[in-house]
């Protein structure tokens, strides 16, 4: 799994339980394993399901070429092992750190078109953020540096070690897209669909096609990240159904 480019070798790919506990994917009825030597053990049937589903589609068929892009669940289930699980108060803290420079804290100074719109688009889910986890962030305008309560950015890491490190890789993706804490935290909690948390986390890019036109290279790049955060999604929905 650390090569850009692969061949399928497999004909089958499907979930199943694992002798030592857990479900993984079986590749020709043999426990696929990471890059670590772990084989990929997950607490619940459907996430298991789910990454079998990308194992079966990747390439079309046995001996076709594929990539890591068509296993977007899989990398960061394998993420959440190898490396969160190993160390999740770093993970936590990595993730957590975001607030201090959270995209919705940044406000344009101008135009006031633009002013208007993240206000109107982000201030909502600060005022969220404040009463959900007591942690009202402050606001400025441009790029200068604005420092936040340590005690709301505690409050904020609080929230993001209690996800286990599934959820923490899903969180953490959508985090790291978006640029922002709260916008994930948004989507972890089911108050914003991915949608909606890439639609605001794009506001600058939106507005700037509007009065420019769209440029080719950069909404290819808006569509990989819509994509990175729909798995992100997806992913933290999972790791909801497996915790219940």
């Amino acid at each position: 799994m650390s090569a850009a480019g692969m061949q399928r070798f497999w004909a089958e790919a499907r979930a199943g339980a694992l002798p030592e506990g857990g479900f993984g994917v079986l590749l020709d009825a043999r426990p696929l394993r990471l890059p670590s030597g772990a084989k990929l053990s997950v607490p619940a049937l459907p996430l298991a399901e789910e990454l079998a589903a990308e194992w079966q589609h990747a390439g079309g068929g046995k001996g076709q070429p594929f990539t890591l892009e068509a296993l977007p669940l899989t990398r960061l289930v394998g993420n959440a092992i190898d490396r969160i699980a190993a160390d999740h108060a770093a993970a936590v803290a990595t993730v957590a750190r975001y607030g201090e420079t959270d995209l919705l804290c940044y406000r344009a100074d101008f135009p006031p078109k633009l002013a208007a719109r993240q206000h109107e688009a982000w201030q909502p889910l600060l005022d969220w953020a404040a009463l959900t986890f007591d942690a009202r962030l402050s606001v400025t305008a441009g790029v200068i540096a604005v420092r936040q309560d340590p005690a709301c950015l505690a409050a904020l890491a609080r929230a993001v070690a209690a996800h286990e490190p599934i959820a923490l890789a899903g969180l953490g993706q959508v985090v790291q897209s978006t640029g922002s804490l709260v916008l994930g935290l948004a989507v972890s909690y089911r108050r914003l669909a991915p949608q909606e948390a890439h639609a605001l986390a794009v506001i600058d890019e939106a507005f700037q096609a509007e009065e420019w036109g769209e440029d080719a290279e950069a909404a290819e790049r808006l569509a990989r990240i819509a994509a990175d955060v729909a798995a992100a999604a997806r992913l933290l929905a999972l790791a909801r159904t497996a915790a219940t």
